[in-house]
C-alpha cells in the first residue's frame, strides 16, 4: 500500500469566528492511501484548540509510515486498532489514516461506504449552515446570500439575544445555537426560554467541557435540547453524557476516525441520546465520509465545505440543506486540486 500526503491551505468565502478564535483560511492535511488500482482519502484539519497543526500531523504519521504501507490485508476495524496503538495521543492524525483506509477498503469491495455498513437509505437528516459570529447586519447579509432551511448561529457575544431576535426577522428557517463554551448556567437556562420562542431547535455545548456539575443543571432546566461537543469527544465521553445533555455532537477527528465515530453513535442511540455528527470546515474529503453516516443520524452539522471559496476535491453535493451522493464507490471523492 503506498501512504501519499497532500497539505493544503482551504480558503473561506469569509472570516468565519467563533467564541474562541477567527480564521480566513483553514489548513487541512489529505492522507491518500493506494493499492491495486484504488486510492482512498481521508482528512484532518488544523485546530490549535486541539494542538493539531499540519506539520504535527505529518510528522506524526511520517514516524510509523513503513506500519501503514504494510496494513493492506486487515479489515477497517483491524487497521483502526492497529493504528490506535501507534498513535495514542493523536486522534487527528488517526481519524486522516482511518478515513482513509476505509474508503479504500469500500472501493475495492467495489461498494460505497454506507453498503459497506449495510446501512439503509431512509429520510436522512438536512445540513445546517453556519453564520459565524460577526456584526448583526453582516450575519443577516450572509443568511440573506444562502437562503437555507436551517442555520446553525455561532453565539458566546454579549448581544446573544439580540443577534437571534435579529437574525429571525429576516427568515423563517429553524436555527440551532452554538455558543463554543461561551455561557453559564443561568445564561443558559435564560436564554433556553427566550430562544425555545425564537423558534431554536437545540442548544449547542453552552458550558465550559470540564463543568459537568453544572452542566447537570442545565439538563435539569433549560426548556430546549442541549447537544454536548467539547464534552463529547472520544468513545469513553459517550455514556457520560447520558443525563447531562440530551445528544452528542461527535466529530470524527476528535475521536479518531469514522471507525470509533459508528461506535460511539450505536452506544449513544442504546443510550436514548440524539446523534449528530459535526464537521470541522474541512473540504469534501471529510464532508463527504460525514454524509455516508446519515441514515443513523438526527441531526448532522456538514456545512463546511460550502464555506470554502475554493475547494479541492468532488464528492457528495449538497443543495438546500439535502445531501447528494455520486456514483463512484466508497466515499465518492476524488482530489482536483
Amino acid at each position: 500500500m503506498k501512504l501519499t500526503l497532500h497539505a493544503f491551505d482551504l480558503p473561506l468565502k469569509d472570516t468565519f469566528t467563533i467564541s474562541r478564535k477567527s480564521i480566513d483560511s483553514q489548513p487541512t492535511l489529505i492522507v491518500q492511501l493506494s493499492k491495486d488500482g484504488f486510492s482512498g482519502f481521508g482528512e484532518a484539519t488544523s485546530n490549535p484548540y486541539y494542538n493539531a497543526t499540519i506539520p504535527n500531523l505529518i510528522e506524526t504519521i511520517e514516524k510509523i509510515r513503513p506500519e501503514i504501507e504494510s496494513s493492506e490485508d486487515l479489515s477497517p476495524e483491524n487497521f483502526w486498532f492497529k493504528m490506535n496503538e501507534l498513535l495514542p495521543d493523536n486522534k487527528f492524525a488517526l481519524c486522516a489514516l482511518d478515513n482513509a483506509y476505509t474508503d479504500w477498503y469500500a472501493r475495492r469491495q467495489n461498494l460505497k461506504l454506507y453498503e459497506l455498513w449495510h446501512y439503509k437509505m431512509k429520510t436522512n437528516p438536512i445540513t445546517n449552515y453556519t453564520i459565524g459570529i460577526d456584526s448583526i447586519e453582516n450575519m443577516i447579509q450572509k443568511m440573506k446570500a444562502k437562503p437555507w432551511p436551517l442555520y446553525k448561529i455561532k453565539l458566546g457575544t454579549a448581544d446573544d439575544l439580540k443577534i437571534v431576535q435579529e437574525l429571525r426577522k429576516h427568515t423563517d428557517a429553524i436555527f440551532r445555537v452554538d455558543a463554543n463554551c461561551a455561557w453559564t448556567v443561568e445564561q443558559t437556562i435564560h436564554f433556553s426560554e427566550k430562544f425555545k420562542k425564537l423558534s431554536v431547535e437545540f442548544i449547542e455545548q453552552p458550558l465550559d467541557a470540564a463543568n459537568w456539575e453544572g452542566q447537570r443543571e442545565v439538563f435539569q432546566h433549560s426548556v430546549l435540547p442541549i447537544m454536548a461537543d467539547e464534552s463529547c469527544i472520544l468513545e469513553s465521553d459517550v455514556s457520560k453524557c447520558k443525563n447531562y445533555f440530551h445528544g452528542v455532537n461527535i466529530k470524527l477527528m476528535k475521536c479518531g476516525g469514522v471507525t470509533p465515530a459508528r461506535r460511539m453513535i450505536k452506544t449513544a442511540k442504546k443510550l436514548h441520546l440524539k446523534t449528530m455528527v459535526g464537521c470541522m470546515t474541512e473540504s469534501t474529503i471529510g464532508i463527504s465520509i460525514i454524509a455516508h453516516l446519515l441514515p443513523e443520524l438526527d441531526f448532522v452539522d456538514m456545512d463546511g465545505a460550502l464555506l470554502l471559496s475554493k475547494d479541492i476535491a468532488t464528492g457528495v453535493t449538497i443543495s438546500n440543506g439535502i445531501v447528494h451522493y455520486n456514483t463512484e464507490n466508497g466515499s465518492g471523492t476524488e482530489l482536483i486540486a
